[in-house]
């Protein structure tokens, strides 16, 4: 017969533990390098008519690979060159996970077609990074416990970098309006704005 319960001390994950591994987890995720897109694009299936050989920069390297003109800039940046720090979660530009910066400004990937970025500069949150120093950002969303399950992460800290660049970092209300196209289902909202207020003034523009 079991003890029951024994069984469930034994399976018992406290709070504070499971916090813990995940904090660990996002700051070995976040303290990446300036990530490579890939060397060798994972091949696209014919197109027919629809190809276009694209020429963009994504975090400072040079990419040059063929596309179905009809492909998502996130599709190209996580199926394509294997970077998938930008998340898909509505797909329809409504949730911000998949937020990426374009020339320096943010927008929606899954909204943007791969062709736009002809010639163009694209960041992501693996190219934020300096080396093994983080953003600015990325250390406040750590001190600050910006986040809980951490999928809206990636996308969160792309929108506050330009939030901040853009001007817009000078009061909560400021900020809560020009983050609300970020979603985040957990409700870290209190934590994402002092990270932003935090990281603003490092970065100058608070």
């Amino acid at each position: 017969m079991v003890d029951d319960e024994n069984t469930t001390d034994s399976l018992a994950v406290t709070r504070r533990g499971a916090l813990g591994g995940g904090a660990a987890l996002l700051t070995l995720s976040l303290a990446c390098e300036h990530v490579q897109p890939r060397q060798d694009p994972v091949p696209s299936p014919p197109v027919g008519g629809n190809g276009l050989d694209l020429r963009t920069t994504v975090n400072g390297h040079a990419v040059e690979v063929a596309i179905d003109t009809r492909t998502s800039l996130l599709d190209l940046l996580r199926e394509r060159i294997g970077l998938t720090g930008a998340k898909k979660g509505c797909d329809h530009g409504q949730c911000g996970a998949c937020t990426v910066h374009v020339d320096g400004r943010r927008v929606a990937s899954c909204l943007t077609l791969a062709a736009k970025v002809e010639g163009r500069e694209v960041t992501t949150i693996e190219g934020l990074a300096n080396g093994e120093q983080l953003h600015p950002m990325q250390q406040a969303f750590i001190d600050h416990d910006a986040l809980q399950c951490g999928y809206c992460t990636p996308g969160q800290i792309m929108a506050a970098v330009a939030c901040v660049r853009e001007g817009n970092a000078t009061s909560r209300e400021r900020i809560r309006e020009y983050m609300s196209g970020n979603i985040c289902r957990c409700g870290a909202y209190v934590g994402i704005v002092a990270a932003i207020e935090d990281a603003a003034t490092k970065m100058g523009r608070g």
